[in-house]
């Protein structure tokens, strides 16, 4: 796919979409964003791309703007689900100002300072912009750091009100090395936040399709720290998960994970704890947070292109977005992969200018989760 004319509503967001192998890479995204001064440029990279030259190409070429964006487990294109590619989203000065924070060793988030520097971010952009009153926060952060559950809920505390949301970095299914991208460096074992104000109404949301059944499971043995199961109701994990299935152990893979997650209860809503894959002694590893005691219970997807043709739809009130950018989990794209419908649920992104990346996992607000479609609706302001 060449770089193309931005969606809908690109006097608002700006968007281009390049060949992660094309020489001309670079050049393609910069002319499809066009001229105007950007607060920020995010760019959703393939993981078949070289890196090294990729971060050379990028020098200097979006002017002043903040440049920020993360390796993909698959990209969200102007045609939706596409693979090799490089996305790039352009936020115009005249409608966005942004703060960009980097959590460079995840082993120390160091919550005390980051939450001080997020106060004064978020301070500062209000005393520059005090019209505007439009806030989120979009986080990118190394999707096999096993950090993102620490990370998600440290920061919240300097978000006061400020919805945020975000995706996980990806490597493809390799699950090998992800990076984010900040300064023109990508990063591992790192974080990006960014720190939004709009004069464009923003609507944060997550959305899933599956539904809890009745079938229930305890995790008897675990180790949190790496988010592995060794035990379910006293069992070899693996081994009791794939009978609770009916299913031979030895033929569990990331198809069967995505057809049959399991959430869990918080409060009164429920949230994926989806499963990465089986390792080589039969132990679970998870892809978010997991300890003993935890109840599991295995959910069962709806119809995935009704509900999600159903859900952006709901985003439109008397306004379309001009865009939403949006986290889509791997397993939904393995799932739609194994059920044959990539085509249809590519049709309702491009639909609803969706454009953005697949990850790792996803973050709202406190919370890092699983097998969701996470995003922020972007709307024409009232008085463009």
């Amino acid at each position: 796919m060449d770089a193309s004319t931005p969606l809908d509503g690109s006097h608002i967001v700006r968007t281009g979409f390049a060949p992660c192998d094309a020489p001309d890479a670079v050049d393609q995204l910069v002319a499809a964003l066009g001229p105007d001064p950007f607060a920020l440029v995010v760019l959703f990279v393939s993981p078949n791309t070289n890196l090294q030259k990729f971060v050379c190409d990028i020098a200097g070429r979006f002017g002043a703007a903040e440049v920020v964006g993360c390796t993909t487990a698959g990209e969200l294109a102007e045609n939706g689900y596409t693979e090799g590619e490089i996305v790039a989203i352009g936020l115009p000065q005249t409608h966005f100002a942004a703060r960009t924070l980097l959590v460079e060793d995840l082993s120390e988030i160091k919550a005390e300072a980051r939450i001080t520097e997020m106060i004064h971010n978020r301070k500062a952009l209000a005393a520059s912009h005090p019209c505007w009153t439009s806030e989120f926060a979009f986080l990118m952060v190394d999707g096999l750091s096993t950090r993102e559950d620490a990370l998600a809920a440290d920061l919240s505390l300097g978000l006061g009100p400020v919805p945020l949301f975000g995706g996980s970095a990806g490597d493809g299914e390799d699950f090998q090395q992800t990076h984010v991208l900040y300064k023109s460096a990508f990063r591992s074992n790192a974080a990006v936040l960014v720190q939004l104000r709009s004069n464009c109404p923003v609507h944060v949301f997550k959305t899933d399709h599956l539904q809890p059944t009745e079938q229930r499971m305890v995790v008897t043995g675990a180790n949190p720290s790496t988010r592995r199961v060794h035990e379910i109701n006293a069992e070899p994990a693996a081994r009791e998960y794939a009978r609770i299935l009916g299913k031979d152990p030895e033929q569990l893979s990331t198809f069967t994970f995505a057809a049959h997650p399991v959430v869990v209860r918080i409060g009164e809503q429920t949230h994926v704890r989806a499963i990465q894959q089986v390792a080589e002694n039969g132990d679970l590893q998870f892809f978010s947070a997991i300890d003993e005691g935890v109840v599991l219970t295995l959910a069962e997807p709806e119809d995935m292109v009704a509900h999600l043709d159903r859900e952006l739809s709901a985003l439109t009130c008397e306004t379309a977005p001009a865009l939403i950018l949006g986290c889509d989990c791997v397993l939904r794209r393995v799932e739609a992969t194994q059920k044959q419908i990539t085509g249809d649920i590519s049709r309702v992104l491009a639909k609803h200018n969706v454009v953005g990346f697949s990850t790792y996992g996803e973050q709202v607000n406190s919370m890092h989760v699983n097998q969701t479609f996470t995003g922020v609706a972007i709307y024409p302001p009232e008085t463009d």
